[in-house]
């Protein structure tokens, strides 16, 4: 099935790198029908990204406290609810997208936030898991941002994130790499996995498109901050 013209333009401009407050009013203008068009999109991030956090978390899942930024509808709180993670918050910049999450019931706390021009609404070293899914990509969340995502995680807690790694985003992509590769070599964390994924979701052009196969690939990352060394008294 083809996707149509609408859907191809929505997906465009998402990425296009539109000033906030017209990127805000997309998302809000997009919200009713989202998750209409990433089911046609084939789009795979929220269960690929939500089984790698479960397959690296190695405590019971329904004692941990879940970040889920820029969490738009939902569609990651339906799949983590899935593998056990019920104490869920998110944060959206879209009072549109906020509001369909709100509507899942799967949020103990849904607070509006934009990542990379505010701090995110939380204490540092306070959630056992972070999740960023779909948002760091051209266009959208600044690769500064990263920083911010392990500052309110708990030493020893896990980052997961996803990229895309089509055409138009390698360039975002190369610099994500560099982020997170300069926070490992300061001991802020440590890789526990990056899953390069062919199938990620359905290209929106020919140009997109992973040698010709109509989907383009993604990579999911998962993290954990390092713990806290105690300082050895004399």
């Amino acid at each position: 099935m083809q996707l149509s013209p609408g859907l191809r333009e929505r997906v465009s401009a998402a990425h296009r790198g539109a000033a906030l407050p017209d990127r805000l009013r997309l998302y809000d203008a997009w919200a009713a029908r989202y998750e209409q068009d990433v089911a046609a999109l084939e789009y795979r991030a929220p269960r690929l990204a939500a089984a790698s956090l479960a397959f690296a978390f190695p405590a019971p899942p329904s004692e941990a406290l879940v970040l889920d930024v820029a969490c738009g509808t939902g569609l990651v709180a339906q799949e983590l609810q899935g593998w056990g993670f019920c104490q869920l918050h998110g944060v959206d910049g879209s009072a549109g997208m906020l509001e369909w999450a709100r509507a899942t019931g799967l949020y103990r706390e849904l607070r509006c936030c934009v990542l990379g021009r505010e701090s995110l609404p939380g204490p540092a070293d306070h959630y056992d898991a972070v999740m960023v899914v779909g948002a760091l990509g051209e266009g959208q969340v600044p690769c500064s941002a990263v920083p911010e995502l392990l500052r309110v995680t708990k030493p020893g807690g896990f980052l997961c994130l996803t990229t895309r790694s089509n055409v138009s985003n390698l360039r975002y992509k190369a610099e994500l790499q560099g982020v997170l590769d300069s926070l490992e070599q300061q001991g802020a964390w440590e890789k526990v996995s990056a899953r390069e994924v062919d199938q990620w979701e359905r290209a929106t052009s020919k140009e997109e498109s992973t040698q010709g196969t109509g989907y383009i690939s993604g990579v999911v990352y998962v993290y954990r901050k390092r713990p806290v060394t105690p300082v050895e008294e004399d």
